[in-house]
């Protein structure tokens, strides 16, 4: 039970707590991207208390990716009337990743093509790891601003310069969708591999 309280797995809970915020604040640009830049920016908190402290877990391989879902999901769902269809695609990986590869699951593409493997390589800690992973996290929440106009009143952004790193980020996330069919299909193939045969 002293699991529930290592300090990567509080980070965990207390991101939640900023998704649920953000939900209630959706509606105040200002206090929505708030809660929602310190819910980004905490991803990378709870792995470093891990390694810090030795409180990796399975629960904590797992809530990470969780909330993670959680928290895109919802930013997709306001986005967009097709935002679950992204989200559906997330949580289908996230079932075929820690069914099969368990909460090991980044260290466990050493047979896969060499554009997964770029991806993933070093837990995504690569030039191309982290152009996906700002893909995958920032799309959505700049799409967000745009759709808003903080880019323009917050940054001054000229339109052109917001359109390219709306652009940037989609292609990030377009490598990353990537990786999240091959996940799928790899997840198939594993679960037709031990089907067995039926005789007619």
């Amino acid at each position: 039970m002293g699991v529930l309280l290592y300090w990567p797995n509080i980070v965990g809970y207390a991101r939640i707590s900023l998704v649920f915020a953000a939900w209630a604040a959706c509606e105040t640009p200002a206090l929505f991207l708030l809660l929602y830049s310190v819910f980004t920016a905490l991803d990378g908190v709870d792995g470093w208390l891990a390694r810090k402290f030795g409180q990796t877990s399975r629960l904590g391989a797992w809530l990470d990716v969780v909330v993670d879902n959680l928290g895109r999901g919802m930013l997709w769902s306001l986005l967009s009337e097709w935002g679950w269809l992204v989200s559906s695609l997330e949580w289908c990986v996230f079932v075929c990743n820690h069914n099969t590869r368990g909460d090991r699951w980044k260290n466990s593409f050493t047979s896969s093509p060499g554009l997964i493997q770029a991806i993933m390589a070093n837990g995504f800690r690569t030039p191309l790891g982290v152009w996906v992973v700002s893909g995958l996290h920032c799309l959505p929440l700049w799409l967000y601003a745009y759709e808003r106009g903080l880019l323009s009143s917050w940054l001054d952004l000229p339109v052109s310069i917001q359109v390219m790193g709306a652009v940037l980020l989609a292609v990030g996330r377009l490598l990353a969708l990537s990786a999240e069919v091959w996940c799928i299909w790899t997840h198939i193939k594993y679960l037709i591999s031990d089907e067995p045969e039926k005789k007619n």
